[in-house]
């Protein structure tokens, strides 16, 4: 899992991911991916540096330059990873995304959205008011907490 992560990290900045793409073309040296970045050969080394160590790039000398190229066998193992993790959540029993963000209002004032409303009630087991969930339930849809997460809390807009 770490080494998704950071894999994933190395992917998220704009420049090296275009350094990616560019290398899928085909193996470039510092110089050339440089030029047609339009950036400066310390740069592409800095991203190159954050590439090789998340295994994502290789460089081997030709001649007096090195020229860099895809790890093409990690990008696959990232690929099914995500697949391997969507899968996964596709078949995974339902659960409160409880953990939304508060969001702020029409008039800038702090709301909280609530998940009874667009989840919990989505379920028959749960039509219920939070109050009148059973510890089964609770445990089914909420994990393993004690009381219903979202007990003596309003619903947004009512």
């Amino acid at each position: 899992m770490d080494h998704l992560l950071t894999a994933l990290k190395a992917l998220a900045d704009e420049t090296r991911f275009k350094l990616i793409q560019l290398l899928l073309t085909q193996d470039l040296c510092g110089k050339a991916l440089a030029h047609r970045l339009g950036i400066s050969e310390a740069a592409v080394s800095q991203h190159l540096k954050v590439l090789k160590e998340a295994g994502l790039v290789d460089g081997g000398k030709r001649g007096y330059w090195t020229h860099y190229s895809v790890e093409k066998q990690q990008l696959e193992d990232i690929i099914g990873e995500l697949k391997r993790m969507a899968r996964q959540l596709a078949s995974s029993s339902y659960h409160c995304p409880r953990t939304r963000p508060v969001n702020k209002g029409l008039k800038g004032k702090e709301i909280k959205i609530m998940c009874c409303g667009p989840c919990c009630e989505r379920p028959v087991k749960l039509q219920e008011k939070p109050e009148k969930c059973s510890p089964e339930q609770i445990k089914e849809f909420h994990g393993d907490v004690t009381k219903h997460p979202c007990e003596g809390e309003k619903k947004e807009g009512k």
